[in-house]
């Protein structure tokens, strides 16, 4: 992969990654906020709802978190861009449309119809 596409997606995952980081601040931020009383019940288990739902949303935030992290790493030592199971390089359509993936498309395909087939 060519140096330029290289920085292409290594600004691409900082920038994702600033902007994942920011999101959990401002969860925490407004997890942490004096509760509000409500005197209705259904108004308090709207806001219960919400709130799971917001941490169900942040929870697979912080996976991604990950998972940017590692594509991050993987640029650091010149393995980004390369399948892990082929071992040939990613297309950078692939890379572009999914930096964190660490599979070519169709290792990908395979392993998704593997797992089917398996009922997983």
């Amino acid at each position: 992969m060519k140096k330029k596409e290289i920085d292409f997606f290594k600004e691409q995952l900082n920038f994702l990654l600033e902007e994942l980081l920011s999101q959990a601040d401002e969860t925490v931020t407004g997890m942490t906020d004096p509760k509000e009383n409500f005197p209705d019940p259904t108004d308090r288990a709207s806001l219960e709802s919400d709130r799971n739902f917001m941490l169900r949303i942040r929870d697979r935030e912080s996976k991604l978190i990950v998972k940017v992290k590692k594509a991050l790493a993987r640029i650091e030592n010149g393995t980004f861009g390369i399948c892990e199971s082929c071992g040939e390089e990613i297309s950078f359509e692939r890379l572009k449309a999914r930096p964190v993936t660490t599979h070519c498309i169709d290792c990908k395909m395979k392993e998704e119809t593997l797992e089917k087939a398996l009922g997983l």
